[in-house]
């Protein structure tokens, strides 16, 4: 969806003109719902959080492109929208993101995955 904005500039006969120029919001691609992933920005008519796209980008270096690729059923728009909002939010996401982090590594100093306990003292043999 995009909304229109003028844009004013005198004409070629001094009389000043008015345009109207089309201008997308990427928050048109961004949704928040507590019935959805808890609450977090998502991009519209997906589960895909908005911190999901800005972390292939961000951490793992991935361009929009290959975000694309992977995730075949979102299109560049809603790439960028997606990219757009992180920036824009970028403090409070990246809190959120933090401490989702602190929270698995808990969970992971809790219990044991189940692969550890398989190996037992298996896992020590190389070391």
């Amino acid at each position: 969806m995009t909304l229109p904005f003028y844009h004013r500039r005198a004409g070629a006969d001094g009389d000043l003109m008015v345009k109207a120029k089309m201008k997308t919001k990427p928050e048109i691609f961004i949704e928040k719902r507590p019935s959805i992933r808890g609450g977090a920005p998502v991009i519209a008519g997906t589960g895909i959080k908005v911190l999901d796209v800005a972390i292939r980008y961000e951490v793992i270096g991935m361009t929009p492109e290959e975000i694309m690729v992977a995730l075949p059923h979102l299109d560049l728009p809603q790439i960028h929208a997606a990219l757009s909002y992180y920036y824009a939010h970028k403090t409070e996401l990246d809190k959120e993101w933090k401490k989702s982090l602190r929270k698995i590594g808990r969970l992971r100093a809790a219990q044991t995955s189940i692969l550890e306990q398989k190996l037992g003292s298996a896992k020590n043999l190389h070391r």
